[in-house]
């Protein structure tokens, strides 16, 4: 792939990318950072693609590889208050968000990549590189605690 196509289909990609990020990370500067060096890694690398049909997975699985370090980079630092940037991080404060939080890393990887990045189980599967089948268990699974965790959200609201 030549670093013009890259461009191009990256460019495209970014917003879903963004807020994928977003998700993972819960912070918008945050979620810019990633995408950027996502980006970046994948512009680097771009000759070693092998199937271009397989670019949006690819540069999905970057971003989820820098997601990841910047998760372990922040758990190592002094966890500091921050402002909410803007209203749209609000939605931190929404149970929903809260309980996708509290998801194990595997289950929560699985609902972000499914129903915030609008990708099909098979595409979510090829991303984290598991078998479709377990991508479903884990999808089932996450579901279930999502639905528990909100039910028990509601309960305790209402008391």
């Amino acid at each position: 792939m030549t670093e013009d196509a890259y461009a191009v289909r990256a460019d495209v990609l970014k917003e879903k990318l963004y807020g994928m990020a977003w998700l993972y990370l819960g912070s918008q500067s945050l979620a810019v950072d990633a995408v950027d060096e996502a980006v970046y890694r994948g512009l680097r690398a771009c000759g070693k693609l092998r199937e271009e049909r397989y670019f949006d997975t690819w540069l999905t699985r970057i971003l989820i590889n820098v997601c990841h370090a910047e998760l372990r980079r922040n758990k190592r630092e002094v966890a500091v208050a921050e402002l909410p940037e803007t209203a749209q991080e609000e939605f931190d404060a929404l149970p929903l968000r809260d309980a996708i939080g509290r998801l194990p890393r595997d289950l929560r990887e699985v609902i972000i990549l499914r129903y915030f990045t609008g990708l099909t189980l098979a595409e979510t599967a090829r991303t984290l590189d598991i078998p479709q089948g377990t991508a479903a268990t884990r999808q089932r699974k996450a579901l279930q605690l999502l639905r528990l965790a909100l039910t028990d959200g509601e309960e305790a609201a209402g008391q």
